[in-house]
């Protein structure tokens, strides 16, 4: 039996920059990868000079759509959207008052409601293993973090026939892990490398002014997927007006990132097939069962 990734997003551009490498990884190991796009990021601003012209703006939906299905098909994936409206950008929002957020808002739908469609694609797709982000979103955009509540219920959800019961035939994944992508561990050890051999460092500022929680000990699963690295990035960079090709993302020489850092790290918090000590797959534990199911 094939083992099926489902990996949940808020925004288009979200996939390739948290978990690529690791789906693309698996998808050439024969693993079905599905990414679920909760929004279409309709709010989202340009954030490539290059591409900051008024045609563009106008018809950014669209747009981002189009870059979606390039990095889609870059990282051989599949992709769905769950239809719901990009909240934008919002500094220091507060979730227990999602009121400064636009009426159509993702962030605004209330959870019932924002989750069925979510329960209804998993039960469609009967993933083993999906990944989504922590409890902050991985950062506070409204969108990170309404993708992380809509994701943690229906994990509760999927699998419950007296929930949700006219979309579809119950499913119960079997992990559920977050994405850890820029612990502290990890950019300090590539700004050390960088440093090493003489080179500038994007690190530096970030590191003398680093105020966010370190979450380095959460990391419980580490995945060797450095091979990938490029088809990351080739990824992002089809979503070009999120990405900058000359920009901060690809400050690092892919060579540097292999020799110190050739993982992306997940922190597994839900599991109906126990943990596994110092995990190196998403699917440990897993592939035994699944193969049983036939």
């Amino acid at each position: 039996m094939q083992l099926r990734l489902m990996a949940v997003h808020a925004h288009p551009d979200d996939e390739s920059s948290k978990g690529a490498a690791t789906m693309a990884r698996y998808v050439r190991e024969g693993v079905s990868v599905l990414v679920a796009t909760c929004t279409g990021g309709e709010r989202g601003d340009v954030l490539n000079p290059k591409m900051d012209r008024p045609e563009v703006k106008e018809n950014i939906t669209e747009i981002r759509r189009a870059e979606m299905n390039a990095a889609r098909e870059i990282l051989g994936v599949d992709q769905a959207w769950l239809g719901f409206v990009d909240s934008g950008w919002v500094e220091n929002y507060d979730p227990a008052d999602p009121g400064s957020l636009p009426e159509d808002a993702f962030a605004r739908v209330p959870l019932e409601q924002a989750t069925e469609p979510l329960v209804k694609l998993i039960r469609e797709f009967k993933p083993h293993v999906i990944i989504t982000y922590d409890e902050e979103g991985g950062y506070p955009h409204p969108d990170h973090i309404m993708t992380h509540l809509i994701s943690m219920d229906a994990w509760d959800a999927a699998g419950d026939p007296e929930r949700y019961p006219d979309a579809g035939e119950p499913w119960q994944p079997l992990k559920l892990y977050y994405h850890m992508g820029f612990t502290k561990e990890r950019v300090i050890a590539l700004h050390e490398e960088l440093l090493a051999m003489g080179e500038e460092s994007p690190y530096g500022e970030w590191l003398e002014n680093w105020t966010r929680p370190d979450k380095t000990s959460r990391v419980t699963t580490r995945v060797p997927c450095g091979d990938y690295f490029e088809l990351r990035d080739d990824a992002l960079r089809a979503h070009a007006t999120q990405i900058d090709p000359d920009g901060w993302w690809f400050r690092v020489p892919l060579d540097v990132q292999r020799k110190r850092w050739p993982t992306e790290d997940y922190e597994l918090v839900k599991s109906m097939v126990g943990a596994q000590p110092g995990e190196d797959d998403l699917f440990a534990g897993v592939r035994e069962p699944a193969d049983a199911e036939g």
